[in-house]
This record gives C-alpha cells, sequence and structure tokens, in this order.
C-alpha cells in the first residue's frame, strides 16, 4: 500500500520543528524518520487510522506493540502508561449541546518519544484549535515535545472547563425555574437529570486529568521541560479548577432535585388546605339544609320565618368560614 493511498483513506497532518520554528508540514509517514534524524520535533495527527496506519508509524517510531493495540482499541480510561522510550496517554475531548443538556465524549490518544508526539482522535475533536494553539504559541516551540504535549492537554483541559461553565450557567437557569410562578415541574425534573447525568459522565473523564497532569509533572519521558513547568501548572490548576467546580454543581442538581420535590409537597399542601376549606364551607349549607329538612315539628316548621332563619345561617356560617380561611391564607 503506498503512502498516498494511506493518507487519502486517513485524514493526517504532520508538522516539523527545528530551533523553534517550523520546517516542514503536510509530509508523508515515510519522512517521519528522516526528520527526527535532523534533529527535528514531529507531531503527527491521525483521524480514525487503521491498524496499517499504524503499524507504519510503529516501525517509523519504534512503538510498543501493546500501546498500537490501546491506540486502536475504543472505550479506555483515561490514563498515561509508560513503556521503553515512549509514553502513550489517554484523553478525552467533550462537548455539551446545551438544548438537551446532553455531554458527549471523544477519545484523544497520544503516543509520546522524545522527539515525537503522535495523536489519534476522531473527526469530531477539533484539531484545527489544536493546530491553532501551536502557532499562537510558537515561542515555545523551541522546547519540543513538552511543547506539543503542552497544547494538546492544555486543548483538552480547555473543552473541559467551557463544558463545566456551561452546565454552571444550566444549572442556574433551572434554579431560576424552580421558582417560577407558573410551575415546571418535569421539565424541571427531566432537565436536572440530564444535567446530573452530564455532570457524572463529565466527572468520569476529568477526574483521571489530575494524576495525569501530575504524573506529566514528575516525569514527562524522564523530564519536563523546566520552562515548561508553569504552563503545566497553569493546566493543573485548571484542572483542579473543573473537579472542584464539577462536585459543587453535581450538589447543586441534588439540591435542586430535592427543592423541587420539597415545591411539589408545599403545593400539594396549599391544594388541600383549599379543597379542605371548600369543603368545610359547603359543609354548612349541606347541614343547614338537612336540619331544616326534618319532617318533625321544630320553630318556624312549614313558616316563612323557618325558610329566612335558614338562608341567614347558611350565608352568616358560610361567610364565617371564608373569612376566616381567608385570614389564616387556606384560600
Amino acid at each position: 500500500m503506498t503512502t498516498a493511498q494511506t493518507e487519502t483513506r486517513t485524514p493526517t497532518q504532520t508538522r516539523a520543528y527545528r530551533d523553534g520554528r517550523l520546517v516542514a508540514e503536510a509530509f508523508p509517514l515515510a519522512e517521519v524518520s528522516d526528520h527526527l534524524e535532523r534533529d527535528c520535533t514531529v507531531w503527527v495527527d491521525f483521524t480514525d487510522p487503521t491498524a496499517d496506519d499504524l503499524a507504519q508509524l510503529e516501525d517509523e517510531l519504534d512503538l510498543h506493540e501493546l500501546a498500537v493495540e490501546d491506540a486502536l482499541v475504543g472505550g479506555q480510561r483515561p490514563k498515561i502508561d509508560h513503556y521503553e522510550g515512549h509514553l502513550f496517554a489517554v484523553l478525552y475531548d467533550v462537548a455539551l449541546d446545551a438544548r438537551s443538556g446532553v455531554l458527549t465524549t471523544s477519545e484523544v490518544k497520544a503516543f509520546l518519544t522524545r522527539r515525537a508526539l503522535v495523536t489519534i482522535h476522531h473527526p469530531e475533536f477539533d484539531v484545527a484549535h489544536l493546530a491553532a494553539t501551536y502557532d499562537q504559541n510558537v515561542e515555545l516551540a523551541a522546547h519540543g515535545v513538552p511543547f506539543l504535549l503542552w497544547g494538546l492537554v492544555d486543548s483538552v483541559v480547555d473543552r473541559h472547563s467551557a463544558a463545566t461553565d456551561a452546565l454552571d450557567d444550566e444549572i442556574e437557569g433551572i434554579a431560576d425555574d424552580l421558582f417560577d410562578p407558573a410551575p415546571r415541574t418535569v421539565d424541571v425534573q427531566k432537565r436536572s437529570f440530564a444535567l446530573r447525568k452530564s455532570l457524572v459522565l463529565l466527572r468520569r473523564v476529568s477526574a483521571p486529568m489530575r494524576d495525569l497532569v501530575a504524573t506529566l509533572l514528575r516525569r514527562d519521558l524522564h523530564d519536563v521541560d523546566p520552562v515548561m513547568q508553569p504552563y503545566f501548572q497553569d493546566v493543573q490548576d485548571h484542572v483542579l479548577r473543573v473537579a472542584e467546580q464539577n462536585d459543587s454543581l453535581r450538589d447543586l442538581v441534588s439540591t435542586i432535585l430535592d427543592t423541587n420535590l420539597a415545591l411539589q409537597s408545599n403545593r400539594m399542601n396549599d391544594v388541600m388546605k383549599k379543597v379542605t376549606s371548600w369543603a368545610a364551607i359547603i359543609a354548612v349549607p349541606t347541614a343547614i339544609t338537612g336540619f331544616y329538612g326534618q319532617n318533625v315539628p321544630y320553630p318556624g316548621f312549614s313558616e316563612v320565618s323557618g325558610f329566612v332563619t335558614s338562608c341567614v345561617l347558611i350565608v352568616g356560617v358560610g361567610g364565617l368560614l371564608w373569612w376566616q380561611f381567608r385570614k389564616r391564607d387556606w384560600l
């Protein structure tokens, strides 16, 4: 299989940096080793590669077969594995659909050697944003692979942070809807449940990033360039912020669900008070007319005065009950 056929089947992006300058890009995979021999730092990006694609790269970079196997299998947990001569990392890009509140994730895998970074991802990953990150921080390119790795991790963590902020806004909107004069109980419950699922999923892919970034700070391939240390520490701060915000939002969603149930209970109590109050008022004329309907002599029996007395009692006692219930806010 020729290189041209491989590139036609699998979208790739290649770059080579030397002394902090971009010296080549869009070159075939077969030339990766040539650029490495010229002391270049190389970035290779794959979109849904096949086994043949990675087999070619395995020969070029001397990658471990187990790491290559993991790169082809989906559903890996976020991690960083150390092999002789290279690292293999798994991260997750995220995106939130604000309309439905559903969070989607996409695996991003990376091989790191001393002078090469290989990224592997699905089409939904915004590789153009990653390339823009490299272009906007070209002054750091002289630091080689640590610079490329920082750009990748920073882009992924930024997506986590953006999703967390979006979830925060959505949850605040739900909190406002709780006290809407026209209650939307079902909508609040459905939305809260969807956002809670998204928060659980976000926590599942973002929480391991703390250990991953901490590992990179302790060792990249053996060392993180001292100049890049502050940049990785900044990423670590963002990771911790996402984790802490995620925990607080999960607590807030739980509070919203509990509050919603409490409000429903209060509304039910109000309804029951009103129904009971009206039932008590209606019981008054029923009792009086029942009494006056007895077929026995009593004061006013078969006389107009008895009818008037019953009407006065109905209106008077009913009005008195209505006033008392109204005074206690039961009506």
